[in-house]
């Protein structure tokens, strides 16, 4: 008789066979030209087309899969798109999911880049946003309320999410929230099991008082009237790709992770870049569609056109193929081990506690008048009552915030 558990096949993951890669591809090209709102905006939409829409995971599943992109470097939705790929058709499935959702916003930023750099500024798109994050704010608040049910199981995890947000909201690390959040979660549930076990009842558990203050956050750096070009210093694709390839490789966190890590290799170490010109970059990342990390096509762009373009988004987003493939196999196991799985369960908490942060900053900015709570509102009720998809919601909202911006300024 042997023990453990046998190995599997990394391109044969326990679901391939069951989605093609053209539906796939169809899926994730429409995310990744409406996605905006940064990552938890993007897990919100993937979790509505996967799961409610489409029923390819099940909230658990999904979970699992969130608490594991946590685990390792690069951004989150992005490499919740290749695990869902690697899911449904393997390692071409990965690859194609991943490609789709960064291509769009790449071709978006690349232009946007070459009209920063031929007429020296770049109107900001300020109706846009002003209608598209309200309904980013109802979007993840439908996808938060959906996993939520499933991340919470009982009074002691409750009490756990409240802590990770009281954290998060006090301006903690992120990665000391999900790895304090697993541990916690891991002794806790084994401590009450264990409990369970010799005296057959459960500990009074009470839900602890938590900071109510609010750092300040950070301001987008997209506002504003235009963003304004000045010399660039070229350089060569190589340097530009090994140094994006780094970042990739070792960053966690959010865009604003990023920006410290671009910000200490390009404008403080090598020079590549000002201040001025790197915030330009980070505000187009986050103006667009897609993943934030796009932010590297832009600045590669600056350095050297398109070939610095190209380069510099493949070195950032190598490295997230690499974890996926490498971790992917592994999910399905770690519900079968007990240790594993509550580990598990505490990433998946501090995930969405950590989702909960960003969207309640996020709420403080975009809801900001009558208007903006009704785009709000409405969208609330028209994804929970009819079921709207959420890309007509975003569109609608881009369209109502262009409308309400052009008759303001008139």
């Amino acid at each position: 008789m042997t023990s453990g558990l046998k190995t599997q096949d990394p391109a044969s993951p326990p679901f391939a066979g069951r989605g093609s890669l053209s539906e796939l591809a169809v899926l994730f090209l429409k995310l990744g030209t409406v996605a905006f709102g940064g990552p938890a905006a993007h897990i919100a939409m993937i979790e509505e087309e996967v799961v409610r829409r489409r029923g390819w995971l099940s909230h658990a599943e999904f979970l699992d899969m969130l608490g594991a992109t946590n685990l390792i470097p690069g951004p989150n939705s992005t490499e919740m798109a290749i695990h869902i790929g690697y899911q449904r058709a393997g390692l071409r499935g990965l690859a194609v999911a991943g490609i789709c959702f960064i291509v769009p916003a790449t071709i978006i930023v690349t232009s946007l880049a070459w009209a920063y750099t031929h007429f020296g500024q770049l109107p900001v798109a300020e109706g846009l946003l002003y209608g598209v994050k309200p309904v980013v704010i109802a979007v993840v608040i439908q996808a938060l309320w959906g996993l939520g049910r499933v991340a919470i199981k009982s009074k002691f995890l409750a009490s756990v999410g409240v802590i990770a947000v009281g954290f998060g909201l006090m301006g903690v690390n992120e990665m000391l929230i999900l790895f304090g959040a697993a541990v916690v979660v891991a002794a806790g549930e084994w401590a009450i099991t264990r409990y369970k076990s010799l005296s057959g009842g459960l500990p009074v558990l009470l839900l602890p008082t938590t900071s109510s203050s609010i750092p300040s956050s950070v301001a987008a750096t997209a506002s504003g009237a235009a963003l304004a070009v000045t010399a660039v210093t070229k350089a060569a694709l190589w340097p530009i790709f090994f140094i994006f390839l780094k970042i990739g490789s070792i960053l966690f966190g959010s865009g604003y992770v990023l920006l410290a890590f671009l910000r200490a290799d390009l404008v403080e170490r090598l020079g590549w870049l000002s201040e001025t010109q790197l915030l330009d970059a980070v505000a187009v990342g986050q103006i667009t569609p897609g993943p934030v990390f796009t932010t590297a096509t832009f600045i590669g762009y600056l350095l050297a056109g398109p070939g610095g373009a190209i380069v510099a988004t493949v070195g950032i987003f190598l490295p997230a193929f690499f974890f996926v493939a490498v971790s992917a196999p592994i999910i399905p196991h770690l519900r079968r081990s007990s240790v594993a799985s509550r580990l598990l369960d505490g990433l998946n908490l501090a995930s969405l506690s950590l989702m909960f942060v960003v969207t309640w900053h996020l709420a403080r900015a975009a809801v900001v008048d009558r208007t903006t709570t009704l785009f709000a509102v409405s969208s609330a009720f028209l994804l929970l009552r009819f079921k709207v998809n959420s890309a007509w919601l975003v569109l609608g909202g881009a369209m109502g915030g262009v409308i309400t911006h052009w008759v303001l300024i008139r």
